[in-house]
């Protein structure tokens, strides 16, 4: 089983990457072949609407984006993950989503794979939502389950999302890291979990 994280952040190694890396762990932990992907660090061009993948399955474009949709055929999850940027995905990630068109036009080819959805914001409730469903409708084109994690017990929040809000303090704004936002890091953990016992069902 192997299962991708994609990060969308224009910051590899960071707060996004650091919640990505938990799922990937967890999911490792089980016996899944995981691997993290940083755009940042990837030579991804524009889409120039060609039309190409109209008639056939591939790009005019050769660049990373090649070799990053084979592994992404080869492998049974894929996890997407993106910080808020202005209510919704970065531009980097929605640059690799644009850039993906090839294997939906002609055939299917993400049909039936799992997919997971990690965010990072620095507000709460300040557009978040808005960014996983973006990744939500991105993996529902391609025709993908998606893992939807929930801790046991009493709700905690709405998905995978880390925030830097801490509260306030006489009329300040407390900020954090995302590493410490405990809430988030569970629900990756879940979504770790989620998603190898997902592809096996799938299997």
């Amino acid at each position: 089983m192997k299962i991708l994280g994609i990060n969308g952040s224009h910051r590899a190694g960071k707060g996004t990457a650091g919640l990505l890396k938990i799922a990937l762990d967890e999911a490792a932990a089980l016996g899944a072949e995981t691997e993290l992907i940083e755009l940042s660090e990837c030579d991804i061009q524009f889409c120039t609407g060609c039309n190409r993948c109209m008639a056939k399955p591939c790009c005019s474009i050769d660049d990373d984006m090649t070799t990053i949709m084979e592994k992404m055929k080869e492998a049974d999850g894929i996890i997407v993950a993106s910080p808020n940027y202005f209510s919704d995905v970065s531009a980097r990630t929605k640059n690799f989503m644009d850039r993906t068109r090839c294997m939906h036009m002609v055939e299917n080819a993400l049909k039936g794979k799992v997919g997971g959805i990690i965010t990072t914001t620095g507000l709460n409730n300040c557009g978040v939502e808005h960014a996983m469903a973006t990744i939500e409708r991105f993996f529902t084109i391609h025709e993908m389950w998606i893992v939807h994690p929930r801790p046991e017990g009493p709700v905690l929040g709405f998905g995978a999302s880390g925030s830097q809000w801490a509260g306030r303090e006489d009329g300040k704004v407390k900020w954090r890291r995302i590493s410490d936002d405990d809430v988030a890091a569970e629900f990756c953990q879940v979504l770790g979990r989620d998603m190898v016992e997902a592809c096996k069902k799938l299997a």
